[in-house]
């Protein structure tokens, strides 16, 4: 999984379910499922909408792991 993700945390944290958080940001319960299990990564709009819910950074929410930074920096 290249990227790795702290959304449930913080929605555990909000102590709000999946249903709620989507409707916070205008997406389905489904997509939040997704992206809590790193099945989907969220467009940068959508990832700035749930930092500015969970009132943190971007790159605290969402966190590229060391082999998604090797790929890169090969190109």
């Amino acid at each position: 999984m290249p990227v790795l993700n702290y959304v449930k945390e913080h929605r555990t944290i909000l102590n709000i379910n999946q249903a709620e958080l989507g409707k916070l940001v205008d997406v389905s319960r489904q997509t939040i499922s997704l992206i809590e299990r790193g099945d989907y990564s969220p467009s940068i709009t959508l990832s700035l909408k749930l930092a500015k819910i969970f009132q943190i950074k971007v790159d605290d929410l969402f966190i590229l792991t060391e082999e998604e930074t090797k790929n890169e920096n090969k190109k």
